[in-house]
């Protein structure tokens, strides 16, 4: 099959250091490539494919201080996808909204994966203005707000990470991990107060955004200078695998309807057990008492320390190998795409 993965132009192609989206998009083309098919990627010059590299800027929109308008390239970027489109038999759009008005009436077959939350009020009168565009959900939580709109979603296709990106650990060190961003969706003060109440040390791995600064220096910073919190800063895909995997436990006690949550499955490939507030996909991701722990506030996740402390982490890890491989996820893919693709030459029969 010749498939278009079309990327996100804020990250590189794998992303240099923080960046879900460009990661799974990565993880995703190059096990379609290890699976035979014929891949084009439309991503930032910096990124490193072994698809055929589509390059549309010579390097991410993050770290080009020259870029003040990031939807140019963007925009750019679609319209050289509709130029080669011949050129493919599926175009996977991963840039959320952007293409919808381009595409529609192409005669095109193509589908798109939202990665980022559904419940925002302007976004409901927008996709409900394209009833006919295909679209993949990366949990069915990401969905359910927009399901009284009869929208056309072809699938949940959870994420997943190439099978020894990350190597398991069978011990830890006794301290508490938190992953991601400093913003209040992520809720670090939540992880800091936990993590102080049971008397457990937290490090914690996270880049600052500039829309966050103001939450950082009024909420979070304040709580740094604690005893037995180490705030790392942010840190590279390489550095994941020992700070992951020397934790007694990873805790995501999040405060927003979480779309997915891929730190939660790079931390069970490493064999350490989760411990997450009950939103968004959460159920969907950790299964109670064998990967992690699924809480309502924070004294559930402090009771949930003394559970996870002596949880089995080869346990952990077969879940992981069982439910959040990339291998795993690129089939479900294709198996949209061939389900699209039939549909597409029914269409044209019928027309016929």
């Amino acid at each position: 099959m010749r498939i278009a993965q079309v990327a996100p132009l804020a990250e590189a192609v794998p992303p240099k250091l923080y960046g879900g989206t460009e990661r799974i998009v990565s993880y995703l083309t190059e096990e379609l490539v290890a699976l035979g098919h014929e891949v084009t990627l439309f991503a930032s010059g910096d990124s490193t494919t072994s698809a055929t590299l589509e390059p549309m800027l010579p390097r991410a929109i993050r770290l080009d201080p020259s870029i003040r308008d990031a939807t140019a390239p963007h925009m750019l970027m679609v319209q050289k996808v509709l130029d080669q489109a011949a050129r493919f038999d599926i175009v996977h759009f991963h840039i959320d909204h952007l293409h919808l008005p381009a595409i529609r009436g192409r005669g095109l077959p193509y589908v798109s994966t939202f990665h980022g939350r559904l419940d925002l009020p302007e976004i409901e009168p927008l996709l409900a203005a394209f009833p006919e565009a295909p679209f993949i959900s990366i949990s069915d939580s990401q969905r359910r707000p927009l399901q009284h709109l009869g929208l056309d979603w072809c699938g949940t296709v959870l994420h997943g990470l190439p099978e020894h990106l990350l190597p398991f650990s069978a011990s830890h060190q006794g301290y508490i991990a938190f992953l991601g961003r400093i913003s209040p969706e992520k809720a670090p003060d939540a992880a800091i107060r936990i993590a102080q109440a049971a008397g457990v040390p937290i490090r914690i791995a996270a880049k600052v955004d500039r829309a966050d600064q103001v939450y950082f220096e009024e909420v979070v910073e304040p709580l740094l200078s604690l005893d037995g919190v180490d705030f790392i800063g942010e840190i590279n895909e390489a550095q994941k695998a020992e700070f992951l995997g020397n934790a007694m436990c990873l805790l995501s006690p999040v405060a927003w309807p979480e779309p997915f949550g891929l730190v939660m499955i790079e931390a069970m490939a490493c064999g350490t057990p989760v411990i997450a507030f009950n939103r968004g996909s959460v159920p969907e991701v950790i299964d109670e008492d064998v990967s992690g722990c699924i809480v309502e506030d924070e004294v559930g996740a402090l009771a949930a320390l003394k559970k996870v402390a002596g949880m089995d982490r080869t346990r952990v890890r077969a879940t992981f190998e069982a439910r959040f491989t990339a291998r795993r996820m690129a089939e479900d893919h294709l198996a949209i795409y061939r389900r699209l693709l039939g549909r597409e030459r029914t269409t044209i029969l019928r027309a016929v």
